[in-house]
């Protein structure tokens, strides 16, 4: 198994659920069955991520992170509450993988002598216009 994987499988023995009514069309189905989940997971308690992991979480994800360091997410797409709680551990799972993945180091390049050469000659004509704009000096 990947890193990746064995960081998911312990990440989710860690994930807390708690389901609620979805809005929205349905008719009685939305009235009578709870298929909204809400997926919590602390991530300032967490025993499966190191102490760098966590801020780069706290960071990126702010948003979806309480006062009290619990990620929250919820889904409520489908009409199952199975399938929505895939969903959610699929969107989480996704959501940390894109948090945790370092970034592609910056390469540092420099304008051509074509492209020098072409800002230049554009700049001049640019210079031209603007002073055959200007009253003429009898």
């Amino acid at each position: 198994m990947s890193q990746k994987t064995l960081l998911t499988k312990g990440i989710l023995k860690e994930v807390w659920f708690t389901t609620a009514r979805s809005g929205g069309k349905g008719g009685q189905n939305v009235n009578k069955v709870a298929t909204k989940v809400e997926l919590f997971f602390d991530v300032n308690n967490s025993l499966c991520l190191t102490d760098e992991q966590k801020e780069l979480i706290n960071k990126k994800l702010k948003n979806k992170i309480s006062d009290l360091g619990v990620l929250h997410l919820s889904e409520d797409r489908d009409r199952s509450q199975h399938k929505n709680k895939e969903l959610a551990i699929v969107k989480f799972t996704a959501a940390l993988e894109k948090c945790l993945e370092k970034p592609k180091p910056r390469k540092a390049t420099k304008p051509s002598k074509a492209s020098l050469a072409k800002l230049k000659d554009s700049k001049a004509k640019k210079s031209q216009v603007k002073s055959l704009r200007k009253k003429v000096k009898l």
